[in-house]
């Protein structure tokens, strides 16, 4: 079982955690590339990563999509399972994964249990929302130039010294992340490298300087 050591990250279960829940929990298994839930279905369970990676993204009547978060081990989906409505978002897996499902009337009724497991909870609901105003800023506020700079900014690692992209992102994914166009995703990334920004690596981009807000 892998579980990212990070703390400071709400979203992530601590093994004690994770151990309690899936005492109310099914395990299963499933293959890359399958929706786990789909937008506007039925809540009737609570997921938990316990291996591999998903994506939750939203799409509309002519299949575009736009990408909401990444998740890997520790972290956890279907929060709204709680109030009995319908899926806010799809998830689909990004390689093969191992899940805990946990009913909803199971979830509930752990949550009742384990009043420590009903504040963290609580702290990822508030991390959400959170990060929800943090988007709706970006997207009303910043130009498409920006919203790539924030996303390249807020996805950097330090790396011997240098600010780096470590995950390759897809100027597809990219777009679908800021909401824009590939081509226009296309076009700032040109821009920032001719300007000394970036450079794009095999396998990372690396910020060389911080890029504009403003194209």
């Amino acid at each position: 079982m892998s579980l990212r050591d990070d703390r400071l990250d709400p979203d992530v279960l601590s093994p004690a955690e994770l151990a309690a829940i899936s005492r109310s929990a099914v395990p299963r298994s499933y293959a890359e590339r399958t929706v786990v839930v789909t937008e506007g279905d039925a809540s009737d369970a609570l997921y938990v990563i316990l291996e591999g990676r998903c994506r939750a993204y939203v799409s509309d009547e002519n299949g575009r999509e736009a990408i909401l978060s990444d998740m890997g081990p520790g972290e956890y989906f279907g929060e709204v399972a709680m109030d009995k409505g319908p899926r806010s978002a799809s998830v689909v897996t990004l390689e093969p994964a191992k899940l805990l499902v946990v009913p909803a009337e199971r979830f509930r009724a752990f949550l009742a249990e384990n009043p420590d497991f009903a504040f963290h909870f609580i702290g990822k609901l508030l991390h959400r929302i959170r990060e929800l105003t943090h988007n709706v800023s970006g997207l009303a506020l910043l130009d498409a130039c920006g919203r790539v700079a924030r996303l390249l900014l807020e996805s950097a690692r330090e790396e011997d010294g240098r600010q780096v992209v470590a995950e390759r992102m897809t100027q597809t994914e990219i777009a679908s992340r800021v909401g824009c166009s590939r081509e226009m995703v296309s076009r700032i990334f040109k821009d920032l490298v001719q300007g000394g920004y970036v450079s794009v690596e095999k396998e990372r981009i690396v910020i060389l300087r911080r890029p504009p807000e403003r194209g």
